[in-house]
């Protein structure tokens, strides 16, 4: 039997885990902040990631127009314990990455970029 989109989402967030390991989570959300799909461990709140997913990609947007530097294309955060980074999948979604302290972040942009690209057609 074939499977449904969200199933094919979930695999390609399940294959930028297994290809980058400063991967630990991620997720795509809805920009009414609503999950999508989501490969999270058990211990993250689903309904949280996705609610402020949504806000941060609209208050980022805001400023990236605000200020003059064109669309926005990624926001990051970055904590003591790592990085919460997000990734516009055209105009209805965002990739959410949670990403361990010592991500190479080049590296995983660039992997984040190649799975947006695959999602963009599952979207």
């Amino acid at each position: 039997m074939a499977k449904s989109r969200t199933e094919l989402m979930v695999d390609r967030l399940r294959d930028l885990q297994a290809s980058s390991p400063d991967v630990e989570a991620s997720a795509i959300v809805s920009v009414d902040g609503l999950t999508i799909a989501s490969a999270l461990p058990s211990n993250v709140e689903e309904d949280r990631v996705s609610a402020m997913s949504a806000a941060m990609l609209s208050l980022g947007e805001r400023i990236s127009s605000e200020l003059g530097r064109g669309s926005l294309d990624q926001v990051y955060i970055r904590g003591n314990s790592g990085f919460v980074i997000l990734m516009s999948v055209g105009e209805d979604a965002v990739l959410t990455v949670l990403a361990r302290e010592k991500a190479k972040l080049g590296l995983l942009f660039l992997d984040m970029r190649r799975a947006v690209d695959d999602l963009l057609t599952l979207i």
